[in-house]
Order: C-alpha cells, then sequence, then structure tokens
C-alpha cells in the first residue's frame, strides 16, 4: 500500500509489543501447557504483526484489508486466550491487566487502520 516500511506503523509496534509480552508472560506458564495454552496464545499473536506485515505489502486496498481482518481475529482469540490464562492463574492478575490493555490498544489500532484504508479506493 505504500512505500513506507511495516516498521513505520505504529499499529505494527504495538502488535510486536504484545508478541513480547506475550513470549514473556508464557515462559512462566506450566510445563505441561507447553504444547496447548501456551502454544496457542503464542501462536495466536504472533499472527497478529504477521498478518499486519503481510497485508501493508499488499498492493490494494482490499488485499491489504483482508489480512488486517485475520489480525483483527487473532488479537480477539488471544482476549480469549489470556481470560482462561487469568482464570487458570498462569498469570496474575495485574499480569492480566497489563497484557490485555496492550492487547486492547492493539486490537484498536487494528480497527482505526482498517476504518482509515477503506476510505481509500
Amino acid at each position: 500500500m505504500s512505500s513506507q516500511s511495516y516498521h513505520d506503523l505504529i499499529v505494527w509496534k504495538e502488535a510486536h509489543q504484545f508478541v513480547i509480552d506475550i513470549y514473556l508472560a508464557t515462559n512462566k506458564f506450566p510445563t505441561e501447557e507447553k504444547y496447548g495454552i501456551t502454544s496457542q496464545l503464542r501462536r495466536a499473536a504472533v499472527s497478529v504483526p504477521t498478518n499486519i506485515v503481510e497485508g501493508y505489502a499488499k498492493r490494494t486496498c482490499r488485499d491489504c484489508l483482508r489480512y488486517f481482518d485475520i489480525a483483527r481475529g487473532s488479537i480477539k482469540e488471544c482476549a480469549y486466550l489470556l481470560e482462561l490464562s487469568k482464570d487458570l492463574q498462569y498469570v496474575s492478575l495485574d499480569e492480566y491487566n497489563k497484557l490485555a490493555n496492550q492487547r486492547t490498544k492493539t486490537d484498536y489500532l487494528i480497527n482505526r487502520f482498517m476504518s482509515s484504508a477503506s476510505d481509500y479506493p
């Protein structure tokens, strides 16, 4: 969509930070969750900036929005997995709130980007 790098996108920066925060948090999850919640949460989180990068590289607004929509689905998946992790006491309430705030901010930025991008032909 642009000649700028995806590194310049605030939405990508926030999504990237969210992934880092998720990895740090899931390092403390029980080892029996390695192939369960830990893996699922990490994959969903990584999907967000990955789809932002792929969408941003597309030549048409329609293609871009399709990938951003996938990112939006992944960030919603993270919302549930974080809630489950809190309920299972894999993360403290403070850590949950920090991650949930970062997730909410990223979700908001994805929606804002999609709204502004859909204004273009």
